[in-house]
Parts: structure tokens; C-alpha cells; sequence
């Protein structure tokens, strides 16, 4: 893999993670179009991962700082923060259980671009449906642990590329009546202990790396951070205006340049 692989593929991460059209299946589409590309292995996408991780932290540092100082704080609103605490937790252990035991069954789809293709489909589906339903007031103490359970669920089958994980995660809140900013917000906080717990499991291949692959890898991870910073503001923005149908439509499209393909 060039420098110049990395940095695209970076670049893809980072608008992708937040835009709800999965990271995970542009990242194999890319790979898959790219002349003479080797297919690097899981370390590299979880470092682009990693990258957009750092954007979740600095963009909602303020609430990553309390769920940090809540256990050992006694006031209103640590008490506030302890109950999102737990149900981040919860919502982590179903992605984690269905991660760790289907995680080779997931790793195989990365090389089928005709179940890529399906995913987006599947994508699309939820985000056309989350468009047309009618927008919820639920903040997030209001969040409960079946909410949570069933957003955890989502969100540990959208390993499978092509499925969104912020998508179909803010698609399962909207349905269960949270406001749409609440529901990113939750959304972008359940993805630290996945995205975190992924990047531990893969730290033994690092070793495996010389020097030259090392700044390549990082330097991917990098672009992922800062174009995560914009894609992220842009998600937001947009979910103000309840403007989902369009990604849902871009879905579509791919999914069925891939089924051409």
C-alpha cells in the first residue's frame, strides 16, 4: 500500500464513518477499485478507525469528561452522566458479543462486493424509513436499557460492510422516538467502547510492521481524523433538517453500480 492509498482511504473513512453510507463498504469498494492494491489486513482499517475515534473524543470531549469524573462524583448531574455511563455499557455488550463471534463471518464479506452491494441496500432501507417517521422528542434521560439493547444490536451488526453504523444506529433511536440530535449524540457515544475494544485486539500486529508501514498507516489515520471533524459537523447539520432521503438515494445508487459491476 502507497502513501497515496493510505491517504485516499483515509480520506474515505473519515467522510464515511459520520455520513450514514458505511465507512466499512466504501473502504472494500476503494480497495477493490484501486490498480495493484493489497488488501493490507484488518490493522489498517481499525487504525482509520482509531482516527475517527480521536474525532468522536474532540468533538464531544466536554461529554466524554463527564462520563470519566461521574463515578466519583455525588451532584445532579453526575448522576445524570452514571446513568449514561450504564447504558453505553449495556448497549456494548451486544456489540461486542455478535463483533467477537461472527467476526470472521464479517471479515470474509469484505471481499464479496455483491453482499457489500445488498448491505447498502439494507441501508438505504433504514434511512429511507427513518426519513418518513415521524420525528420523536425523547432526550437522553429518557433513554432506557430496551433502547439501548436494540441500538447496541445494530450497531454490532453493522460490522458487516455496507451496513452504516451511525445510520442504522440513529435510524433504530428515531424509531424509538429520540430526538434527532439526542440520537446522534448517543449514537457517536456508543461507538467509543466498539471502536476502542477493536483497536486493542489488534494491537499485537503492529509489531508486524516496519517503519515505513507504520507512517503509512498512521499517516491514513490521520486524514481520517481531520476529514471526520467536517463530516461529522455536516451530520449534524443535517439532521436538523431531516434530510436522510438523500443518502438513502446514494445508497441505492451504489448498491446497484455494484450489482452492474
Amino acid at each position: 500500500m502507497t502513501l497515496n492509498d493510505a491517504l485516499l482511504l483515509g480520506l474515505v473513512q473519515g467522510l464515511t464513518e459520520f455520513l450514514p453510507i458505511s465507512s466499512s463498504g466504501h473502504l472494500a469498494i476503494v480497495q477493490h477499485l484501486l490498480p495493484g492494491f493489497s488488501q493490507p489486513g484488518l490493522l489498517f482499517d481499525v487504525i482509520l478507525h482509531v482516527g475517527t475515534l480521536a474525532t468522536v473524543v474532540l468533538y464531544f470531549w466536554a461529554d466524554l469528561w463527564q462520563l470519566l469524573c461521574c463515578p466519583f462524583r455525588r451532584d445532579a448531574t453526575a448522576a445524570g452522566y452514571r446513568r449514561l455511563l450504564g447504558l453505553i455499557l449495556l448497549g456494548s455488550l451486544p456489540t461486542a458479543a455478535i463483533g467477537l463471534g461472527f467476526r470472521t463471518t464479517f471479515e470474509a464479506m469484505f471481499e464479496q462486493l455483491p453482499m457489500i452491494g445488498l448491505m447498502l441496500l439494507i441501508t438505504g432501507a433504514l434511512l429511507f424509513a427513518a426519513e418518513r417517521w415521524r420525528p420523536g422528542n425523547r432526550e437522553l434521560g429518557q433513554l432506557g436499557a430496551v433502547d439501548v439493547l436494540l441500538t447496541g444490536l445494530i450497531q454490532g451488526l453493522a460490522v458487516a460492510p455496507g451496513i452504516s453504523r451511525s445510520g442504522s444506529t440513529i435510524a433504530m433511536l428515531l424509531f424509538r422516538g429520540v430526538a434527532p440530535q439526542s440520537a446522534a449524540r448517543f449514537s457517536f457515544l456508543l461507538s467509543l467502547p466498539a471502536i476502542a475494544g477493536a483497536a486493542l485486539l489488534s494491537l499485537r500486529h503492529f509489531e508486524q510492521l516496519n517503519s515505513e508501514e507504520l507512517f503509512i498507516y498512521l499517516a491514513g489515520g490521520a486524514t481520517a481524523f481531520f476529514s471526520g471533524l467536517l463530516a461529522i459537523h455536516l451530520l449534524l447539520s443535517i439532521l436538523q433538517r431531516r434530510r436522510l432521503i438523500f443518502f438513502a438515494l446514494y445508497c441505492w445508487a451504489v448498491a446497484s453500480l455494484l450489482f452492474v459491476l
